[in-house]
């Protein structure tokens, strides 16, 4: 009988232990800006939900994709790496060239190596449930390709991950946890709707005893700019007030994108999930800044240039993070960061050993004082490609304010004081010499570090 009561108290014991390790929910946005949020001072666009959650927790101001463009910055996040470390240095499907470039493309690997371990494969060992919904986009894109690819092959136990026509929100697929079962939606239900239907689902179905890790990425905004019908009128009645200057079907499309959040946080309320959950949301690069599929449908504000881009319009991103009782309300850090710190961040939280292999850095300190000094030290980028957006070779560095940008075609070195020019509007690098040079070199070492691939002179 004793021996029985030990056993149900150990049991009980390990059933608590295990539920205070905090939910995570990571919430991620395609190519979405920091000035398309009301939280960050856009007056047009309709996001009170995210408002909320900014309110609720920390907004960030100077939070960095790991890339310009979609899979490598993912990679990032999943793996801590930076994608020149990892080769997936480029979305999957680009392979964009050009004929007046002194330079071809650098070779990459086009899917997240299934050797590298994911944040969600790190959590498992801990009893967490691991959901995914929404856009991979980091290989695995259909049975041709294997399991070990697909987000059940690198992790996680619910997946609900968009299929074909990702680009469509009227007309998609979904696959069901393997790709054996796929769902065909035919106008039927909004995409952005149908991924927080899931997320919903994983929520409810979730073990109420163990601790969960759910990675929402939500396809929109990305391009075609479909939004739903009902959404659109308020945005054109104001069309005119603003002079034209928003995007009233990116607005619309954005609003279903808050819809969405609302919908998730409203269910953590519902379920007591909220003073245990951290709660993330960001997005993979920045916004698109010219016509792609249809018109510009946003504006990177200030910031130079757009997604594709190694300036601050390409890389600069919305972060805001709650966790109820732990970070305090209504706070805003100005300190830098790169989306390879948020898997040494879960690392830490969750009482897993730090990993030295990682580039990211946990950002503890900072949810604990977000005005806090945070030596974040250099962060890098390393894009060696021709974008879909007009961009050419290029790759970054940023160390306290200031940012060098190198072209990989020319070998310019441009040098920027980001703490008194935000928009890279002025080249210091002659001006300031030696700390070009010593930038410079650093980020020599660094590509050597990190074996990067780099752009391939033609002959």
């Amino acid at each position: 009988m004793k021996y029985l009561l030990f056993l149900l108290l150990l049991s009980l014991t390990a059933a608590h232990a295990q539920q205070r390790q905090p939910n995570i929910v990571f919430i991620l946005a395609d190519d979405l800006a920091q000035a398309d949020l009301g939280c960050y001072g856009n007056p047009y666009n309709n996001t009170p939900n995210l408002d909320r959650l900014a309110k609720s927790g920390i907004r960030f101001t100077q939070a960095y994709a790991s890339s310009p463009v979609c899979s490598p910055s993912r990679s990032g996040i999943m793996t801590g790496k930076y994608p020149a470390r990892t080769k997936l240095t480029n979305f999957l499907g680009g392979e964009r060239t050009d004929s007046t470039s002194p330079v071809n493309p650098a070779n990459w690997t086009r899917f997240l190596p299934a050797r590298e371990q994911t944040i969600a494969e790190r959590l498992k060992p801990l009893g967490y449930q691991t959901g995914m919904v929404g856009k991979w986009h980091l290989g695995g894109g259909g049975p041709s390709h294997g399991d070990s690819l697909a987000p059940w092959g690198q992790g996680f136990d619910y997946t609900r991950v968009i299929g074909k026509n990702g680009l469509d929100y009227y007309n998609y697929s979904i696959y069901e946890d393997s790709y054996k079962k796929e769902f065909f939606d035919k106008g039927t239900t909004y995409l952005t709707d149908k991924l927080t239907d899931y997320a919903v689902d994983f929520l409810q179905k979730r073990d109420p005893t163990k601790p969960f890790f759910l990675y929402l990425c939500y396809s929109a905004p990305h391009v075609f700019i479909v939004p739903r019908g009902d959404k659109v009128g308020k945005y054109l009645n104001k069309y005119e007030k603003f002079g034209g200057k928003y995007n009233p079907y990116y607005g619309a499309m954005l609003e279903s994108l808050d819809d969405g959040v609302g919908r998730v946080m409203k269910q953590l309320d519902d379920l007591g999930l909220s003073d245990n959950t951290i709660i993330i949301f960001t997005a993979d690069n920045g916004g698109l800044g010219i016509p792609e599929l249809g018109p510009i449908p946003t504006t990177a504000g200030n910031l130079r240039k757009w997604k594709g881009f190694t300036y601050e319009g390409g890389t600069r991103v919305p972060a805001l993070l709650a966790w109820k009782g732990q970070v305090a309300p209504n706070q805003v850090s100005n300190a830098y960061f790169i989306n390879t710190d948020y898997a040494p961040t879960f690392m830490d939280l969750t009482g897993l050993k730090p990993d030295p292999a990682l580039d990211g850095r946990s950002l503890t300190p900072l949810l604990r004082n977000p005005q806090a000094t945070f030596e974040r030290g250099p962060i890098y980028w390393h894009y060696p490609h021709f974008s879909n957006q007009t961009s050419r070779p290029s790759g970054a560095m940023r160390e306290g304010n200031w940012k060098l940008v190198k072209s990989y075609e020319t070998n310019k070195i441009e040098l920027f004081d980001l703490g008194n020019d935000e928009s890279e509007s002025r080249d210091l690098s002659q001006l300031q010499p030696d700390r070009a040079t010593r930038m410079h070199q650093t980020f020599t070492t660094w590509l050597k570090s990190v074996d990067a691939n780099m752009p391939i002179l033609k002959k």
